[in-house]
């Protein structure tokens, strides 16, 4: 199994698209504004799979504002004020991967929530095969795995809302 190790990447407060039950943008706020007032906004999932079909599955540093040290499907984040989806798409997974000009295949929208998050989610599939530099601030640590053994429970804990966008990937029970 190969892994890959984080470089440190310093980030600054970003100011996140807000948006309503529509997914209207309808303002903007400082991230962590965003977080306290757990406020709807857009984010981005990018499900990374290999030549052989198993997904990328990275593990979130323990500093991370959501779901610190857990285990993550898909690369991603917030879609920053003034942005839309894909570009926003295209920069995370660089930021968080090193990952520039790959083709990225759009799958579905959707509005997650939970005790954490409002989000209006935009998931995305691509296929690498070539090498990564990951973000130290945001992973730990990283490796591909069988699609089917990340689905039975072998990785946790997992993030839900990256569960609940592999599992409608799959078609797989997504829950929500």
């Amino acid at each position: 199994m190969k892994r890959w190790c984080a470089a440190v990447v310093m980030a600054a407060d970003e100011i996140v698209a807000i948006v309503d039950e529509a997914n209207r943008v309808v303002g903007s706020a400082p991230r962590h504004e965003m977080r306290a007032r757990r406020l709807i906004h857009r984010a981005t999932y990018i499900l990374v799979f290999n030549a052989q079909g198993e997904i990328f599955v990275q593990k979130r540093t323990a500093t991370k504002d959501v779901f610190p040290s857990h285990y993550d499907v898909a690369a991603g984040g917030v879609v920053l004020a003034g942005e839309e989806y894909e570009p926003a798409a295209r920069r995370e997974l660089a930021e968080e991967l090193g990952i520039a000009g790959v083709p990225l295949t759009r799958c579905f929208d959707f509005l997650y929530e939970d005790d954490q998050s409002r989000v209006w989610g935009r998931a995305y599939r691509c296929t690498w095969d070539g090498p990564m530099t990951l973000q130290a601030e945001e992973i730990e640590c990283g490796a591909f795995q069988p699609v089917e053994c990340v689905l039975a429970g072998d990785v946790r804990p997992l993030t839900p809302d990256g569960e609940y966008v592999l599992r409608r990937v799959r078609g797989v029970g997504a829950g929500r």
